[in-house]
């Protein structure tokens, strides 16, 4: 994933297939948010896809330019998207409360990345495997903590099981990108991100079979 423009295609068509099939098992409109996620995921790698066809010249330069600003866009919105699936998802008004917060903190750093964005300057360029995004940040490591914990700290707090895993495996792979792989993490996270995202079809799925909506679904 994310290691060529084929790459991201290919894990792009598959994992927005994967959420198409899970805005199919939806069974409750409190659901729809969490569903809509790999559908997402996947469309922001398939737009990653144009990135790369613009940095190595096989797209016209302005097309690949405004792929790399889509992507962007998506990616410094998901700390308010994925709070808000969340607490969607959430029946229990005192989780409801404890989760308001992170769209709060969510929100504050979606504002802080997208001025950032587009008041540029904004660069993309080809780093081994991947793609180097800068957007010239101050304070970007400790914007960085933040963004993981608004759009991670939701998903840990989640009674659902399969909603903690994915926001476990979601942290421990930031955590170790952004120490070794700092300009690359936003490019290696989305996809990985992408993959986990499966984890919330396996929840749907479950949820289905048990007869009971995801929202309802938990484990202790």
């Amino acid at each position: 994933m994310c290691f060529s423009a084929e790459g991201d295609l290919i894990a792009g068509v598959v994992v927005g297939g994967v959420g198409v099939d899970a805005l199919r098992h939806v069974r409750h409109k409190r659901e729809v948010g969490l569903a809509a996620l790999p559908l997402i995921f996947g469309v922001h790698q398939m737009i990653e896809a144009f990135t790369w066809w613009g940095l190595d010249g096989s797209v016209p330069t302005a097309l690949g330019e405004a792929a790399t600003w889509v992507y962007l866009t998506i990616a410094f919105l998901l700390p308010v998207v994925v709070p808000l699936a969340i607490l969607s998802l959430e029946p229990d008004p005192r989780r409801r409360r404890t989760i308001a917060p992170f769209i709060i903190l969510g929100a504050v750093v979606a504002v802080i990345l997208l001025a950032n964005l587009f008041s540029g300057p904004v660069t993309a360029e080809i780093a081994g495997r991947t793609i180097a995004y800068d957007v010239h940040l101050s304070f970007g490591g400790q914007l960085t903590a933040l963004y993981v914990v608004a759009t991670c700290g939701p998903l840990l707090l989640s009674r659902n099981r399969h909603i903690r895993v994915f926001g476990m495996l979601n942290v421990a792979a930031v955590t170790v990108l952004a120490w070794l792989l700092a300009t690359q993490v936003i490019s290696l996270w989305c996809a990985w991100a992408a993959v986990t995202s499966i984890v919330i079809v396996i929840h749907l799925h479950t949820a289905e079979r048990s007869g009971e909506p995801a929202a309802s679904t938990f484990a202790a």
